[in-house]
């Protein structure tokens, strides 16, 4: 067996690791894939959910509804308009939007959508992401926290010590949060850093789920 094969089924887990228990996001994928949406974990929902993460690329492919299964469920609902409900303003200026409720931004200029939408970790508990209207005020792309010490690759300040940053490691971690930041996957922050400029507007609304 080629290497590449030898690891792709590494990769893979096996049908025994299943898991019976009923994530928190259940009733979302259930109904995101045609399953009875009873919000209730069984052996069938289980190995409907698993074939739909392996698809994905969602880990751990064991038909768990966690964070990372709910979120791309709204990342697909939203891909053609996130801006539908219309909580972002619609401005001629570039605006990133931060709807903190779905664990999306993206940026747009008018109605054109000229980033995203992807998917965000914003404020745990006791350090809550600020709502409101911000500007960019400072952009440090190689940028570590004075306070705890953690790297802000790709940091875009908006207000106080707010701001976009990409992070190394999953923002879809149960129980995860940031200390008010944004935070995007590596790569969106990345990609993010080429799109804004200093005193760009930025728009947060909603509350973490």
């Amino acid at each position: 067996v080629p290497p590449a094969e030898a690891r792709r089924d590494r990769a893979v887990p096996p049908l025994s690791d299943c898991t019976r228990s009923t994530g928190p996001y259940q009733r979302r994928v259930e109904h995101h894939l045609g399953l009875p949406a009873d919000g209730r974990q069984s052996a069938a929902d289980c190995r409907v959910i698993r074939a739909w993460q392996l698809r994905e690329r969602i880990e751990p492919a064991i038909g768990f509804a966690g964070p990372a299964s709910g979120g791309r469920v709204q990342l697909v609902r939203a891909a053609a308009d996130p801006n539908a409900r219309g909580d972002c303003p619609v401005v001629r200026a570039r605006i990133a939007c931060v709807d903190l409720s779905r664990g999306l931004m993206w940026v747009q200029r008018g109605e054109k959508v000229l980033f995203g939408p992807v998917p965000v970790r914003s404020g745990r508990a006791g350090h809550p992401t600020r709502t409101g209207s911000h500007r960019v005020y400072r952009r440090s792309k190689d940028h570590a926290s004075p306070l705890y010490g953690t790297p802000m690759p790709f940091a875009q300040f908006f207000d106080g010590g707010q701001g976009f940053h990409g992070v190394y490691g999953n923002i879809h971690a149960p129980g995860g949060g940031s200390y008010g930041c944004v935070n995007l996957v590596y790569r969106d922050a990345e990609r993010l850093w080429e799109v804004l400029r200093r005193g760009d507007r930025v728009e947060v609304w909603g509350r973490r789920n």
